[in-house]
């Protein structure tokens, strides 16, 4: 049986992740308040926002700006997506 979260994205009660997808305070909080739905479609927009963006992960401040777009997508109903992407 999966956990149930009130989703703070989608705004509604979805199945939650297994376990924290993120280190720290950042993956606690999304264990604790973001579907598995709504994480996949992050993970579908970070890899736009990597591909688009030609980022190195190996780049500290690539991470950094990586954080800052989930922090914007999740939490803070944001709207995050590469520039220039067009939804097909």
């Amino acid at each position: 049986m999966s956990r149930i979260v009130n989703c703070l994205k989608l705004k509604k009660e979805l199945p939650g992740l297994d376990l924290p997808p993120y280190p720290g305070d950042m993956g606690t909080r999304i264990w604790q308040e973001i579907s598995k739905e709504a994480w996949q479609n992050w993970m579908d927009v970070q890899t736009r926002l990597v591909n688009e963006n030609r980022l190195n992960l190996a780049d500290s401040r690539a991470r950094k700006y990586l954080k800052e777009q989930m922090q914007k997508y999740l939490f803070e109903d944001g709207d995050v997506e590469a520039q220039g992407y067009v939804a097909g």
